[in-house]
């Protein structure tokens, strides 16, 4: 795959920058003075600062894919989700994945992928979503989500899952991009032969 299409391009440069609002840790916005590759001062370019999260498109070794309904305030409606949460400062991205998935389905996974790492926003960043596919879905407890929403549980063929996400019952941005994510990797078989990713039924590295 060629990169050339990134010959000839700078990054901008932040000369200074303060916060106009911490409400931690859900939220810090920062205003910035920016210098753009030619020379130019934007001073008053906006960042908002907020933790990172992790979603988890969780598979049964049928290959059933384990989906959450709920109420999401920022769509205004329900909708089709899946496994997510915040990446507490303790812990990695790989431990908060494993972490959600427990305690919103009672579930653990015997295979894990890391598919990728995404700004959330481009220009305005809002931290990172780390989105991984989890293999080999099996019950080990009761779920215990402790959060503010209700959340009802919803195994479903990939074949459903790709219509509801076509359909525009999938409202946010996450679960969007995680679902399409998998999908590919899973049309691909790339999610096959890597030992590297195998995890044990207690979440630890074989």
């Amino acid at each position: 795959m060629s990169d050339g299409g990134q010959e000839g391009l700078a990054c901008w440069e932040s000369i200074q920058r303060r916060c106009i609002l911490d409400a931690s840790p859900w939220i810090r916005i920062w205003i910035e003075t920016v210098r753009l590759p030619d020379g130019r001062l934007v001073n008053d370019f906006y960042q908002l600062e907020q933790p990172d999260y992790v979603m988890v498109l969780a598979l049964t070794n049928a290959n059933e894919v384990l989906g959450i309904w709920h109420y999401k305030h920022g769509p205004r409606n329900i909708n089709l989700g899946l496994p997510a949460g915040y990446v507490m400062p303790s812990e990695s991205p790989t431990e908060a994945a494993q972490r959600e998935l427990l305690e919103e389905t009672g579930c653990t996974a015997d295979i894990w992928q890391h598919l990728g790492s995404y700004t959330v926003d481009g220009n305005r960043g809002c931290g990172q979503a780390h989105i991984y596919l989890a293999r080999g879905l099996h019950v080990v407890a009761e779920p215990d989500a402790d959060d503010l929403e209700e959340i009802r549980l919803d195994m479903m063929s990939l074949e459903d899952l790709e219509q509801h996400l076509r359909s525009g019952k999938v409202a946010t941005l996450g679960a969007a991009a995680a679902i399409g994510l998998g999908l590919l990797v899973l049309r691909e078989g790339s999610c096959q032969g890597a030992p590297e990713l195998a995890m044990e039924r207690n979440g630890t590295r074989r």
